[in-house]
């Protein structure tokens, strides 16, 4: 099952997470023009998951911004 892109804001932290990266970092400019060519691209990601199962992150999280999988 796909995970999808939500944030929590301040997942297990007192702080925001968009308060951690700072207002002129590159990566602030890269996702606003990679958000929507994924978001043309979800429906093509989900269609190669199952709909049964625990959510995954999604894999273009893990490999475009480093997120780090438990499925190591």
């Amino acid at each position: 099952m796909r995970g999808s892109d939500e944030r929590s804001g301040s997942l297990f932290s007192y702080v925001d997470l968009e308060a951690r990266v700072r207002a002129d970092h590159p990566l602030r400019t890269i996702r606003e023009i990679v958000n929507p060519a994924l978001s043309e691209l979800s429906t093509a990601f989900t269609a190669l998951y199952t709909d049964i199962g625990r959510p995954s992150i999604a894999p273009e999280e893990v490999a475009f911004y480093g997120i780090r999988s438990e499925h190591n």
